[in-house]
């Protein structure tokens, strides 16, 4: 699979923009960042679809946008905003998700019957077909597909530590597994 180039087969993660100044980074800067505490256990997807919230007002509950995902870091949220040194997350760990230029989508993904998301995982063809959210969710065969490809990425994960105590090395089959429960973490 070329990078860059969205392919039926591209691992999708669903992300939030809970403000215009977070699509702004992410346009002018190619990051985007995720806290540690509540990201999904596998980053290291092919593309970031971007969920646009109420914040965006005519452009709200719906993913406009796309892009490549380039690599990805542990790093602290004081160093992703110095401009905000106090802030009460500034040395909490964040992922930052290096991606390339935002790329918009043929026609918006609306939200549908959802309104509130956090992540979700999907495929390319899923994406490039879907007309609202609840058509993202991978059905059937092409489920095998996508868990598959996060088994996977987990094995291939980067094993980040941090210094809380109840840090666990889990298994990245295990870790899979465990994906089935947590990846939809969804409100309808």
């Amino acid at each position: 699979m070329q990078p860059n180039i969205l392919t039926p087969e591209s691992l999708i993660l669903v992300v939030l923009l809970n403000q215009p100044r977070d699509f702004e980074i992410a346009r002018l800067l190619g990051w985007y960042r995720i806290p540690l505490r509540s990201a999904p256990k596998v980053v290291a997807v092919d593309f970031l679809a971007f969920y646009q919230t109420a914040a965006f007002g005519t452009e709200k509950w719906r993913i406009q946008y796309i892009a490549a995902v380039r690599g990805h870091e542990l790093t602290t949220r004081h160093e992703l905003l110095r401009d905000e040194p106090d802030h009460p997350n500034a040395n909490q760990e964040y992922y930052k998700i290096q991606i390339g230029p935002l790329i918009s989508l043929p026609r918006p993904v609306l939200a549908g019957d959802w309104k509130r998301l956090t992540f979700l995982y999907t495929l390319g063809e899923y994406l490039l077909s879907a007309n609202t959210l609840n058509d993202l969710v991978v059905q059937s065969e092409e489920r095998k597909l996508l868990w598959q490809s996060l088994r996977e990425r987990a094995s291939l994960e980067q094993n980040y530590h941090t210094e809380d105590a109840n840090d666990v090395n889990i298994d990245p089959g295990l870790l899979a597994a465990l994906l089935g429960i947590q990846s939809l973490g969804i409100d309808h």
